[in-house]
């Protein structure tokens, strides 16, 4: 079976320094992969580039059988719109817009009229447990509030791929727990995801796979 992700020899080079040392990795369908590593190891190089946000200065990034490296800005646009959902550290949530504005957001950006975005987006909110909060603004939530926000977003579209970064570095430890199990809810039900985190207890929870960098390559992986 073809993988969801399959990166080929990719190179990313920043002047002398190269982020990615010709990295090859496979990603199946339904897997959850943690990326693990020291700080300035490539791991958040090689999230921007399975994103489509950064481009390899040599090499392949193929996702769903299309290869990114190969498109046009406007065609990552709506690659990314489409295909990725993407979590981030500290949210990234727009703090003029109420909760539910902020997850109907990225379904409209696609042209899904304003009632289904809606319906979506309240769906979204119940099974997270947070569409009490749906008209508060972000900077009344708790962080663990907020990142259940960030995922509902990240999911709006159902995306293939869900990319999570330091999903909870910016959490307290009850908060990150909760955003754990959150994760390996999402993983259960069949949501590929691809997560980059110093937390060890992250990466034990959730994933059925531990890829270890370094210098920019893959020194190590573990299979459980």
């Amino acid at each position: 079976m073809e993988p969801m992700v399959q990166l080929m020899d990719v190179r990313k080079e920043y002047g002398e320094t190269a982020a990615l040392a010709g990295v090859t990795l496979d990603i199946q369908a339904g897997q959850a992969v943690a990326v693990m590593g020291p700080s300035g190891s490539g791991k958040s190089t090689l999230l921007n580039m399975i994103a489509g946000l950064d481009r390899p200065t040599s090499g392949t990034v193929v996702v769903r059988g299309e290869d990114i490296t190969a498109m046009g800005e406007a065609e990552l646009a709506r690659y990314r719109r489409r295909r990725i959902g993407m979590v981030f550290q500290f949210f990234n949530l727009l703090d003029d817009l109420p909760v539910l504005e902020n997850v109907m957001l990225a379904a409209q950006l696609l042209g899904t009229s304003r009632k289904q975005a809606q319906s979506r987006a309240l769906e979204l909110l119940d099974e997270l447990g947070i569409a009490d909060r749906r008209n508060a603004y972000p900077v009344v939530l708790s962080g663990g509030e907020r990142q259940r926000v960030g995922v509902a977003r990240a999911l709006m579209n159902r995306p293939a791929l869900l990319l999570a970064d330091e999903p909870t570095g910016a959490l307290d430890s009850r908060a990150g727990e909760q955003v754990m199990d959150l994760l390996l809810d999402l993983n259960q039900i069949g949501q590929t995801l691809l997560i980059v985190t110093h937390d060890e207890r992250l990466a034990t929870r959730v994933a059925d796979r531990v890829v270890a960098f370094e210098d920019g390559r893959v020194a190590a992986e573990v299979t459980r």
